[in-house]
């Protein structure tokens, strides 16, 4: 599994604009420069956030972005399902249970299906969802606001949010 470039482009981005003093907007230039990364890309990108509500988009000579939600409001996995988007890592292809019945659990059924038939878990599906629970939940526990702590906290410098 792999996260896009812009996926990293979007939280490095965000520490920056965290990391601005308030009331002080950050421009695409400025943004993309300081991440080398082309200005149209990186609209891109923040176009998205902002559409999201993570960012607002300021507009006027010294416009640009500043964050719209607190720091620490703001979760990896809310950045992450904005530009890879909300789907599920792992989508289970159908198998038939009448061939493969190993690969199905014997006592658990789902939930009826749409079409108004019950059927069993498949259990290559249920270890991959329950990865996905515990990345999800790892990752919503990291908000933008802890990596500022942890920069603090590691270089004595003092990084924290905007006051």
């Amino acid at each position: 599994m792999q996260f896009s470039k812009s996926t990293g482009y979007a939280l490095h981005a965000l520490i920056h604009l965290a990391h601005t003093e308030r009331g002080r907007n950050v421009g695409i230039k400025e943004l993309s420069a300081w991440l080398g990364v082309s200005e149209s890309y990186l609209s891109k990108i923040m176009s998205k956030l902002r559409q999201d509500g993570i960012v607002r988009a300021v507009p006027g000579a010294s416009g640009g972005y500043e964050l719209a939600r607190e720091t620490d409001q703001i979760t990896f996995l809310d950045v992450i399902q904005v530009i890879e988007g909300r789907q599920h890592m792992y989508e289970c292809f159908k198998i038939s249970e009448d061939h493969h019945p190993m690969f199905f659990e014997s006592e658990v059924l789902e939930p009826e299906s749409s079409d108004g038939t019950g059927s069993r878990e498949c259990l290559v599906k249920k270890v991959m969802i329950g990865a996905e629970r515990h990345l999800n939940d790892y990752l919503r526990s990291h908000t933008i606001q802890s990596v500022l702590d942890s920069a603090s906290a590691g270089n004595g410098k003092g990084i924290n949010k905007k006051s």
